[in-house]
């Protein structure tokens, strides 16, 4: 007789069980879904993605000048403006649905800062294997939300930050994407065996479904839920009110080793 093998392992983190921090005298507060490692729960399992961040500010803030190496690093503005400057000579500001992208290969500082009423973006850092991407030179991209493709299906609109269709190219194995939800929709999801998928609450709330046994578990906003696909399977996204969520694929390993570990 076989094991009855469930086909995704998931578990859901509200705010209160993830890291936080602040910058600027805390002027910028920050929830991480992923801190670093020695700041939140130890999350096995997520290939490529290293940290992210949930950052906040009510006016004006600022990250003074601090240096990188190696990894790939996203700023991904949902709300208001972020500004950047780097010691490639890059200075520049994104809005709303716009984002900031350095390699930091080598080595590159910079600085960052809110721009605005209010402010809420994503920084969301990938390892692309360190001890390559020390070798290779340091870059800075920006983009802005005209930029990327959107996917409309009925009552579910799915914006691609990352992956096929994108502009943004990495060296890590990554697909994102924002998405949103109308009210008594759904957004149907399809995950291989050996995959992650990280799903961050922007707004509203709603329901993870697992198709294949039925198991629903109910998301709110800034819960982070994880899923990893032992089997090929599909789940839903439902949404309870009008919903909005980050969703991020990355394989579960990889075949380089990785800073965390």
């Amino acid at each position: 007789m076989k094991e009855n093998i469930k086909p995704f392992e998931i578990k859901i983190y509200p705010p209160e069980a993830q890291a936080a921090g602040q910058f600027d005298g805390g002027r910028i507060t920050e929830t991480k879904p992923i801190g670093f490692p020695h700041e939140g729960p130890a999350i096995k399992n997520l290939g490529p993605l290293f940290y992210w961040a949930w950052a906040t500010a009510k006016g004006y803030g600022k990250i003074g000048l601090h240096p990188h190496q190696a990894f790939e690093i996203m700023s991904y503005a949902l709300e208001g403006e972020i500004g950047h400057f780097d010691t490639l000579g890059n200075r520049s500001r994104v809005k709303s649905g716009g984002a900031q992208v350095m390699q930091a290969g080598s080595g590159i500082s910079h600085e960052e800062e809110t721009v605005g009423e209010f402010n809420d973006f994503f920084q969301i850092w990938f390892d692309p294997g360190v001890q390559k991407a020390l070798y290779r030179k340091p870059t800075y991209n920006e983009f802005k939300h005209e930029d990327f493709l959107i996917e409309k299906h009925e009552g579910t609109t799915a914006k691609v930050i990352l992956g096929k269709g994108s502009p943004i190219v990495l060296q890590s194995d990554v697909i994102m994407k924002d998405i949103s939800i109308e009210d008594d929709h759904a957004f149907q999801y399809t995950l291989d065996q050996g995959r992650t998928l990280a799903l961050v609450v922007i707004s509203g709330q709603g329901m993870v479904f697992d198709i294949q046994n039925g198991t629903k578990y109910y998301i709110n906003k800034k819960d982070f839920a994880l899923i990893h696909a032992k089997q090929n399977g599909r789940i839903s996204i439902h949404a309870d009110a009008s919903f909005r969520l980050a969703a991020l694929e990355v394989p579960s390993q990889v075949s380089y080793p990785l800073y965390r570990n």
